[in-house]
């Protein structure tokens, strides 16, 4: 009996200081000027899954840092999910050594959100929609899929698209054939009808190809803009997320309400320039982080050392 009340006292001991280590941890480890957690809060990471490398594990610890200050609600992802060529299947190692190794964090255990890029396309990508199955945190229902959010007197709208299929630069890929031959009608159509019947105050959609860009790919995009654009503008959607580039950036078009962010810095990064559609732009690791209310949605560019490197936020 006496072991048993000395086992039961040293597990209470660990036990809270565990909790104490943690709370310190929070304390001593938080991104400046990151406040106001009473909003809905998300957070949006691109281009990440290389086992590790380049900036991906700095990345995951200040998303962890950001999803505790700001009480996020999930983590959606722009795409390329897993480099060079997709996954094989739900089994595959690259799950464990690209995903669950990373964000193992405790504030990166939230519902995960993901697209497709380019490169899922190169494996098995049906398999990043099963693993839905698998893991309780990725909720991936289908290619292309919508998220109502409730904001107190307010709602939104998020819509996760699939832009290879809708992608004409890939007709002549081989690459990426399996997905442009599937066609892009039915999902425009989708994509058009939930526009088209939302009253949201805020509609956001995330793809993975950028409609303009200031980095690699600038002039380069006319192709995925003639699809998507008309449709965007058309329903006044707020903001068009995406990935691809591998970079933070914030680009405004002249008479255009549109808002276009690119959160690719989940790990290998790529020069940027400065063009008039530039709002900001910086080659660097890191993430977006959203907040949504009643009134306003606000964009904040968190890069891989916990730095608030650039706020923008709409009304």
């Amino acid at each position: 009996m006496r072991y048993l009340v000395l086992f039961s006292l040293l597990v209470t001991f660990v036990s809270n200081s565990a909790e104490h280590i943690d709370d310190h941890y929070y304390q001593t480890h938080s991104i400046n000027a990151l406040t106001g957690n009473d909003g809905y809060s998300f957070i949006v990471l691109g281009d990440w899954g290389r086992n590790g490398h380049f900036y991906q594990k700095p990345v995951a610890k200040w998303m962890d840092i950001a999803s505790y200050q700001l009480d996020a609600e999930f983590i959606a992802t722009t795409g390329d999910n897993f480099y060079d060529n997709g996954i094989a299947s739900v089994s595959d190692p690259y799950w464990q050594t690209s995903f669950e190794d990373i964000y193992h964090q405790p504030h990166l255990f939230i519902d995960w959100h993901p697209v497709l890029g380019n490169h899922d396309y190169r494996g098995n990508w049906q398999a990043q929609i099963d693993y839905s199955n698998v893991s309780r945190r990725w909720e991936m229902p289908s290619q292309y899929y919508a998220k109502n959010i409730a904001l107190g007197n307010e709602n939104a709208l998020l819509l996760f698209i699939d832009t290879s299929p809708l992608n004409p630069d890939y007709a002549n890929e081989p690459k990426y054939l399996a997905a442009y031959t599937q066609g892009s009608q039915t999902q425009l159509l989708w994509i058009e009808e939930q526009l088209k019947s939302s009253n949201a105050k805020w509609k956001i959609v995330i793809g993975h190809h950028p409609l303009y860009s200031s980095g690699k790919r600038y002039g380069k995009t006319d192709a995925i803009r003639g699809v998507l654009e008309p449709l965007l503008e058309k329903y006044d959607v707020d903001a068009y997320i995406a990935g691809h580039e591998h970079d933070l950036q914030h680009n405004q078009i002249q008479g255009s309400d549109l808002i276009h962010i690119v959160s690719g810095g989940g790990s290998e990064v790529r020069p940027v320039s400065t063009y008039p559609f530039t709002k900001f732009a910086k080659s660097t690791g890191g993430f977006v982080a959203v907040t949504l209310s009643d009134t306003s949605v606000l964009f904040r560019f968190i890069d891989h050392n916990g730095n608030l490197i650039y706020t923008h936020e709409a009304q």
